[in-house]
């Protein structure tokens, strides 16, 4: 899964000792830009993993590949958010250093999307009762 939003915390690194070895851990917040804006977490396991995070810059727009985990423990769920990748939006800086495109032709609209014609006016009712209705 992806999602795109703006890099507004990197969290600090954990680390630790199991019977695997040493580990590491990490973490970040961005922020989305959408009409309700959400902050959400995401974790980083390994040290290569959080080399990613050092070319990132504060308040840029990122892209973040991440894997959604689930896990029961003593009864209660937890979710992590495991990310797989985050590289800066490319989108951002792309449109702004690219010359502006020549226009092209219109294109049509579908026909959805064109607006109605107006409604005809009812013909006019026989004033006399010829209408040959039943009431």
């Amino acid at each position: 899964m992806d999602i795109t939003g703006r890099l507004i915390k990197i969290l600090p690194e954990m680390r630790g000792e199991s019977q695997r070895g040493p580990w590491v851990r990490g973490g970040f917040v961005i922020e989305t830009e959408d009409t309700y804006p959400r902050q959400v977490a995401f974790t980083l396991f390994g040290e290569d993993r959080l080399a990613m995070l050092q070319s990132l810059v504060m308040n840029a727009p990122v892209v973040v590949t991440f894997s959604p985990e689930s896990r029961e423990y003593q009864e209660r769920w937890y979710t992590d958010l495991r990310c797989i990748r985050v590289v800066p939006f490319a989108g951002a800086a792309s449109a702004a250093a690219q010359p502006a495109a020549p226009a092209a032709a219109p294109v049509a609209q579908p026909a959805a999307a064109q607006p109605a014609a107006a409604p005809q006016p009812f013909a006019s009712q026989p004033a006399d009762g010829d209408d040959d209705l039943p009431f």
